[in-house]
C-alpha cells in the first residue's frame, strides 16, 4: 500500500511539472526570444516556410516595389528581420491602402502580417493586432520648392485656390477630408505618382507623412517639405496583423525590442535619412 502511494505522488509531480511547461514561457537565447511554447502561428509559418507579408509597395522609403517586381524599403528590411527570426523565406502579397483592412481580415488569410508605412490607431487596434511602433510618424506636406515660404501652417493650404493630392483609402485622405475645408482635394490613385505630379504643377500640396517626404525632396530638388520638423500629427508605425496571432505578435515585438537594444533599428533609420526617436 504504501509502495502504490509513493507512485501515486510521483505520477501527480510529473503531471504538475508537465502542465507547468504547457502554461507557462520557456526561455532561451536572443536570437530565439522568450515566447509561449504554444505558437500555432509561427509553427503554420515554419512549417509553409515562408512569411507571408502584405504590403503596398507604394511607399518609398518604406515599402516599394520595382517594375520587376523586387521590394525594397525601411519596412522590407523589418519584415527580413523577422523571417530570419521564424527562420523562413519570403514571399511578398500586394495590398492597398484602401483595401488593407479587409486584406488583413479576410479568411482564408491572404498573408501573416502587413508592413510598410501602416501608422499605428486605436481604430485598427479594436478589429486586429498591431506591434509597438518602430519609426516615429506624422502628417505633413510636400510642395514645391519655389513655393516653400507660402505653406507655414494648416490654415495656408486650407485655401480654395490650393489643390492638394492624396493617395485615396488611408489616413492620407482622411486627414485631408477631416481638416481642409476648403481647400480643392484631388484623390489620385497611384501614391508614388504624387511627388511628380506636384512637382510639374498638377497640384500643389501633398498630404504625405514624416517617413515619405524626406526621400523625395532628397531625390527631387522641385520638392520642398517646409513642415518636416512640425508635422500636424504624432504617431507611430507597426506591424499589422490578424487576431489570434499573439505569438507571432510577441515575437515580431521581440524583434523590435532587439533592434531598438543593439542599434540596428538606428542604423535603418540613418540608411534611409528618417528620424530616429527611440
Amino acid at each position: 500500500m504504501k509502495k502504490r502511494k509513493t507512485w501515486i505522488w510521483v505520477l501527480a509531480a510529473i503531471f504538475c511539472i508537465s502542465s507547468a511547461c504547457i502554461t507557462t514561457c520557456c526561455s532561451s537565447s536572443d536570437d530565439n526570444p522568450v515566447v509561449e511554447t504554444q505558437q500555432p502561428t509561427i509553427q503554420r509559418i515554419q512549417e509553409r516556410g515562408e512569411l507571408l507579408v502584405g504590403t503596398t509597395g507604394d511607399y518609398r522609403p518604406l515599402s516599394y516595389r520595382e517594375a520587376e517586381g523586387n521590394y525594397w524599403g525601411f519596412g522590407i528590411e523589418m519584415a527580413e528581420k523577422i523571417a530570419e527570426r521564424i527562420g523562413v523565406g519570403i514571399e511578398y502579397v500586394q495590398t492597398s491602402w484602401p483595401t488593407l483592412t479587409a486584406d488583413v481580415l479576410t479568411e482564408p488569410q491572404t498573408f501573416d502580417l502587413a508592413i510598410g508605412g501602416i501608422t499605428i490607431t486605436d481604430t485598427r487596434k479594436e478589429t486586429m493586432l498591431m506591434s509597438d511602433g518602430y519609426l516615429a510618424n506624422g502628417k505633413t506636406i510636400l510642395c514645391r520648392s519655389t513655393e516653400a515660404d507660402r505653406y507655414k501652417t494648416l490654415a495656408d493650404i486650407d485655401k480654395p485656390e490650393v489643390t492638394v493630392m492624396v493617395n485615396p483609402g488611408g489616413l492620407n485622405e482622411k486627414f485631408a477630408n477631416e481638416n481642409l475645408i476648403h481647400a480643392n482635394i484631388v484623390v489620385h490613385q497611384k501614391n508614388e505618382e504624387i511627388p511628380t505630379l506636384v512637382a510639374e504643377g498638377a497640384a500643389d500640396v501633398m498630404i504625405t507623412e514624416i517617413t515619405e517626404a524626406p526621400y523625395y525632396v532628397q531625390t527631387d530638388a522641385r520638392l520642398a517639405a517646409p513642415l518636416l520638423n512640425a508635422p500636424f500629427t504624432h504617431g507611430e508605425i507597426g506591424v499589422l496583423m490578424q487576431k489570434g496571432q499573439d505569438d507571432l505578435l510577441a515575437l515580431v515585438n521581440s524583434v523590435i525590442a532587439k533592434m531598438k537594444a543593439d542599434g540596428t533599428l538606428r542604423q535603418l533609420h540613418e540608411k534611409y535619412g528618417l528620424i530616429y526617436a527611440y
